[in-house]
């Protein structure tokens, strides 16, 4: 997993507002705010992680950035370029630069087509005027990359394990050779015994192809194993990002904490470790909290947290936090 200076995406206060209809009329009585201003970077060559529990936005946000959804406001950039809302055959392009790789492996199969035919279909769509030998050389020698025998070309998704239909999707994802790949929960649906393997996999391909990754996931061991930098996601809002050290070592946003505090620490099995325990549920996204989206749940919450929204602020060197316990300003006023 590699670093640099100059970012390959960026993405400024990012919104996915789902209209909620009823009525005779359907007209809109409400939304819900499934994405709620989520602002990142990733430099190229990184994995940024994303977690957080489930219906927290990180899914959403993941298909927001590949226009997959249209987003309701914000920006993204993709190498500075804004791509927020081009349409049509720009959008097209761009697309060869932005690949995701699914969470249900045999869901996002076509059941009706060979593999090979599957691996090799974008190679079709973007490329006609190459000769059918060409594109069959490329999807064999990306699914040996990918670790699948050579006569899995004419088989179908359903003879295969879900590790290795997981596989196949990364194959599917590599075939355009994007800069950019969106991987959204994708060993969640896998055993434990094999998530291991798809994981070193795409550390594997990530230098190979010097590729950046988006990584969503709910499982903190795994963002732990794959990523750069992690950001944490509260109700449609990033609370915390920073680099990996600093999240499982020094977390400092209450909901961070009570995450970290769940996670098995391997290097103290038999040390008694404080769980925070969160009470409650995560709110409804159709009628957010005012203030912090937090203060409902959190153990740390004062009266300004009902009222003051915090916005996510660099306390550490690359550490942001959006909590007013860490933003004087705030305190103050």
């Amino acid at each position: 997993m590699r670093n640099a200076a100059k970012p390959l995406l960026e993405v400024n206060n990012l919104q996915m507002h789902f209209p909620v209809r009823g009525g005779f009329f359907r007209r809109k009585i409400g939304e819900v705010k499934a994405v709620d201003g989520v602002t990142l970077s990733i430099n190229k060559g990184e994995t940024l992680g994303l977690v957080g529990e489930s219906g927290c936005g990180k899914s959403t946000t993941g298909r927001s950035i590949l226009r997959l959804l249209q987003p309701t406001a914000g920006q993204v950039l993709l190498e500075g370029e804004d791509i927020t809302s081009v349409k049509g055959k720009k959008l097209w392009d761009i697309r060869k630069d932005m690949q995701m790789v699914f969470q249900d492996p045999y869901a996002s199969l076509n059941p009706m087509q060979m593999v090979g035919n599957i691996v090799g279909e974008p190679i079709r769509n973007y490329y006609p005027k190459k000769k059918s030998e060409e594109i069959k050389q490329e999807v064999a020698d990306l699914l040996k990359r990918v670790g699948l025998p050579e006569e899995a070309y004419y088989k179908y998704a359903h003879e295969f394990s879900g590790g290795q239909r997981q596989r196949i999707g990364i194959a599917r994802a590599l075939a355009l050779k994007p800069k950019l790949i969106i991987a959204d929960e994708p060993v969640s649906a896998l055993d434990v015994s094999v998530q291991s393997q798809v994981l070193n996999l795409l550390n594997e391909l990530q230098d190979e192809f010097q590729l950046t990754y988006l990584f969503i996931a709910h499982d903190l061991s795994v963002v732990k194993h794959m990523s750069n930098r992690i950001g944490v996601m509260y109700l449609g809002q990033i609370v915390e990002i920073a680099d990996k050290g600093s999240i499982y070592e020094n977390p400092l946003h209450p909901y961070t904490q009570a995450l970290i505090s769940a996670v098995p620490d391997a290097s103290k099995v038999g040390e008694k470790r404080d769980r925070i325990v969160l009470e409650g549920d995560v709110p409804s996204p159709e009628n957010p909290p005012t203030g912090c989206p937090f203060h409902t749940r959190c153990p740390k919450a004062i009266d300004k947290c009902s009222t003051i929204k915090p916005p996510l602020k660099e306390v550490k060197p690359g550490q942001q936090v959006a909590c007013v316990l860490y933003d004087e300003s705030l305190l103050k006023s």
